[in-house]
């Protein structure tokens, strides 16, 4: 048998076959992605951006609204309790640690109210629920139990929202709400001293509290208007050493390191 004569042509398609099939290939791989990009879940990111508003103090993030909102929560239970810790304290560690905390409390409400007003955010009136509690169980302690509950409930109250002021300062582009975080952080660190000094805190237990229990500056934070302040040049604020601002001196150490050795150059 003489063998077949090759078809023309064949070579021809054959070969486009094989374009038409990479350039299809192409196509998808360039699809898929973008598709992809399209039906993915929002980022933590794109919620922050989506969230945030502008106004004349530079962007303003629900976190910055957020913090805003517990500053004052904080005040609402924290004030209270210091006035209380004056009265019932057994020490004089505990009654200056009740002085501290309204002194604080007080500056800084003074000082959130005005920020709140200046950006239009609503505040709360009242304690949250979980906050509420704790007021009631220091109502029910008498003498060193009510000490020490008092230290342990507010230490751990303010380890939360020292760690809140940190992200808040780190992060805000708004120039009130980072002038803010650093007159809490100021105000907090200063009550974290005060209520270590007392002798009363465990931090054994302090340190599984933090670990596993929900957020003492208020679980559910009040709505917030948003400002109805136009974009433009973000107003820098004068860093607060504000009128009323209080000092403090340091409180008086639980225990003391011995003092370093003091060396002389020969």
């Amino acid at each position: 048998m003489r063998p077949r004569p090759p078809v023309k042509g064949r070579g021809i398609f054959s070969g486009t076959g094989v374009i038409v099939s990479v350039l299809a290939g192409t196509v998808v791989a360039l699809l898929v992605p973008l598709w992809s990009y399209a039906h993915r879940p929002a980022t933590p990111a794109d919620l922050l951006s989506a969230r945030t508003v502008a106004t004349q103090y530079g962007p303003l993030s629900e976190l910055d609204r957020d913090f805003v909102t517990k500053v004052r929560l904080a005040g609402l239970w924290e004030l209270p309790a210091g006035e209380q810790a004056e009265e019932k304290g057994t020490t004089d560690a505990v009654r200056t640690a009740g002085r501290h905390l309204v002194e604080g409390h007080t500056f800084l409400d003074r000082r959130v109210r005005d920020v709140a007003a200046r950006l239009g955010l609503t505040l709360p009136n009242e304690p949250t629920a979980q906050q509420k509690q704790w007021l009631d169980t220091l109502n029910a302690a008498h003498g060193e139990d009510y000490d020490r509950r008092f230290a342990n409930i507010l230490r751990l109250a303010h380890g939360k929202v020292f760690s809140l002021v940190a992200e808040v300062r780190a992060s805000t582009q708004n120039s009130l709400v980072r002038d803010l975080a650093d007159d809490a952080n100021t105000t907090v660190l200063d009550h974290i001293k005060v209520l270590e000094a007392t002798g009363f805190v465990d931090f054994a237990a302090l340190a599984r509290d933090l670990a596993t229990s929900g957020d003492p500056a208020g679980d559910d934070p009040s709505d917030t208007a948003v400002p109805g302040v136009g974009p433009g040049e973000v107003v820098p604020v004068t860093p607060s050493g504000a009128p009323g601002s209080p000092t403090y001196a340091l409180p008086p150490a639980a225990s003391s390191p011995p003092p370093a050795a003091q060396t002389r150059a020969p």
